[in-house]
This record gives C-alpha cells, structure tokens and sequence, in this order.
C-alpha cells in the first residue's frame, strides 16, 4: 500500500489514531489497510466490531477515547512530541518498512535523524574489547556525519551511545519513552535527551518485557542504512535485529571475534552467511556510500483500489473466507498465493485477511505472509 504524506493530525486526528493501534487485533499494517479502506481512523474505528464479528469473533477491545487522551497528555507532559507516519518529521527510513509504526514518541532532537543512520548493537553481557570497539566505532561514524542508533542496554547498546554522544546519537526504547531501562542508564538516557534523540512506539509509562524486544528491535534495523553487530551468543537479540535488518534490505556488518568466546559465535556465523567483516568504520562507509544519497523508498503492497465502487456482497465474502481459511495453515504463506488460488480480486482478499487478523485467527509475517493461529 502507498502510504500519502500528510500535513501534521490535529489533536482528535491524533487521538482517532491512537485509539486505533492501540486496539486489540490491530497491528501496523492492519492499521494502514484500515485507513486506506476507510479513509480515516474514526471511520475504521467505527467499522471494527462488524469486521471482527465476520471474521469468527464476537467482541472486539476498541481503545476508549479517554485512554487515548489520556497518553496524548502524559507525552506533552514530559516534553515529547507524537509523529504521525507520512508527517514531515516522521524519519523517512523507518517508514519505509513494511510495518512501520503508525505513531512514535520522540523525545530530543529529531534532526538527527536526518542524517544517514548506522545501527550499533551487540551482547550485553559484552567484553571490555567489544564496548572499546563499539565505542570507537560509534564515535568515528559520528566524526563522518552518521548517526548512530541503538537500543540502550547494558554492554555493546550503552558503549555505542556513549561513544557517539558527541555527535547525537538515538536510542530507541522497548517500553514507554519516558521508562528508562535497565535503571542504571539513567544518566546516559538523560544525555541522549539533551544530546541526542529518543523514540519509543509504546504508551508512555509502559515497562519493557519480553515480547516488547523484538518490536523495538525492528525500529532500530528500520531507522538504519545498516547494522552493525559487535558480539552476539547465537539466538540473541541482536541477531533478531540483523535478521530483521536483511528482511528490511538493510546491510549486516559483523565483527569477527575468537571461537573460543561464545559471544564470537553469532558475529562469526553472520560473517559466514555474508555478512560484511567489520573491523572498522570505514568498512561501513564504503558500504554504505550509495545509500547515504539514495532515499529509501516506501513500501508499495495490496491496495483496494478495486473496491472503489462500493463494498464487496455478503456472499463474495463468505466464499471468499471459506476459501481462504481452507488455504491457510499455521506455515505462513504469501498473500499473493493466496490470492491466484482462490482466483479472486486481490482487494477481496485484503477485506478478508482483515476480519480474520482483528478476530485474532491469523498472525501477519514479514514479506507479505500470514499463518493460520490455532487455538
């Protein structure tokens, strides 16, 4: 779907938003294929219990109007602003990710983000010479006119902050932008403020917990031109972000370590599976040379486009959806498979998946894929 840029969301604009995404069911691009059917989210707010009941679910849990004013003034309160995807300030990488979130805090200088951007990522538990490394790496990249984004955690996260503080460095949060997590980085969070930049997609006031992770991690790769990972045991985070940064088509950077280390050996298996060997910045900007002047562009996906003369009938939808539902199972499958099978317009399969993910019997997959959900 192409997302159109707009002019700033006035306050019930915004608030129609939020209450929008923070619905049940309603991820990133079901919000857009919402907006883009119903023109606005107050209309698509107003049509999400039908939708949910067609699709196999009685009730739906809409975000009540003063929930959502509610955040809206906790993030003036702490001198945040709230960017709306397509709005000028909103960073145009980021955006153009598949599921870019419709709404981020930010807390800091924006402007930064204007800059090309390097994401710097690795173990927690990390060694001196990985935090050295991070560091260093960080503070050239920011001598070169990079941005560097990280996570800030504890080890190569905070090492890679620090070192590019000079320059403005963003840090992206897991729970609510005014949360500091872990509590020890306090003092660092409150200098990347003042310094540098902080986002978050979550409510304010919201503590990080495990399934918050991976969401964050994708906004790191999405703001990125690249990822650099410094460290990483295998099936840690940051390998999720730089598998998240190649779904993206982002660059992998990784620097080699010693086998006997077991935090070497996710770094080492990227460099064998191709990611770039990194063992300086300018590694990376020789890479990235090309991107920092090229913008990246936004997603372009089913659109409903045929539906323009009004909605599809009762009876095209249920055979539709029985269809569909036969299709599907708990392997992801592309939604353009789906759609030469059941032989039917690519907007009536779009209507379809709709009511199916806000009645929470499917589950959307990076590449255009979904599974069944099974109970």
């Amino acid at each position: 779907m192409t997302r159109q840029h707009r002019q700033k969301l006035n306050r019930s604009e915004q608030a129609d938003w939020l209450r929008l995404i923070r619905s049940e069911n309603v991820g990133p691009i079901t919000f857009f294929h919402l907006l883009q059917y119903y023109g606005s989210a107050g209309a698509a707010l107003d049509a999400l219990p039908a939708l949910a009941n067609r699709g196999g679910r009685r009730k739906i849990k809409i975000c009540p109007t003063d929930v959502a004013e509610r955040e809206l003034a906790r993030i003036e309160e702490i001198g945040a602003t709230l960017i709306a995807h397509g709005e000028p300030a909103y960073p145009r990488a980021l955006g153009a990710i598949e599921d870019a979130p419709p709404l981020i805090a930010r807390l800091g200088d924006g402007k930064i983000l204007e800059r090309p951007v390097v994401a710097i990522v690795g173990a927690r538990n990390a060694s001196a010479n990985g935090r050295r490394l991070a560091s260093k790496l960080a503070g050239d990249l920011g001598k070169a006119g990079v941005t560097v984004v990280s996570g800030l955690a504890r080890g190569i996260d905070t090492a890679a902050h620090t070192g590019a503080l000079d320059s403005g460095t963003a840090a992206v949060v897991a729970g609510g932008i005014d949360v500091v997590y872990p509590k020890e980085n306090q003092s660092l969070y409150e200098d990347i403020v003042a310094r540098g930049v902080v986002l978050a997609e979550s409510p304010p006031g919201i503590e990080p917990v495990a399934r918050h992770f991976p969401r964050r991690n994708r906004l790191i790769s999405g703001l990125s031109l690249g990822v650099v990972v410094v460290e990483a045991a295998p099936r840690s985070g940051s390998l999720i972000t730089a598998r998240m940064a190649l779904e993206q088509g982002r660059e992998v950077f990784a620097v080699p370590g010693s086998p006997l280390d077991p935090r070497a050996r996710g770094t080492n298996n990227l460099i064998r599976q191709g990611a770039t060997l990194t063992e300086t910045a300018e590694d990376i900007l020789q890479t990235i040379s090309t991107q920092m002047t090229r913008p990246l562009a936004e997603p372009v996906g089913p659109t409903f486009d045929t539906l323009s003369d009004g909605p599809p009938s009762p009876d095209g939808l249920d055979a539709a959806r029985k269809n569909i539902i036969e299709l599907l199972s708990p392997t992801p499958a592309a939604v353009d498979e789906l759609i030469r099978e059941c032989q039917v317009s690519a907007a009536l399969v779009a209507v379809v998946l709709l009511e199916l993910e806000l009645a929470g019997r499917i589950e959307r997959h990076p590449g255009g894929r979904v599974s069944l959900i099974i109970e």
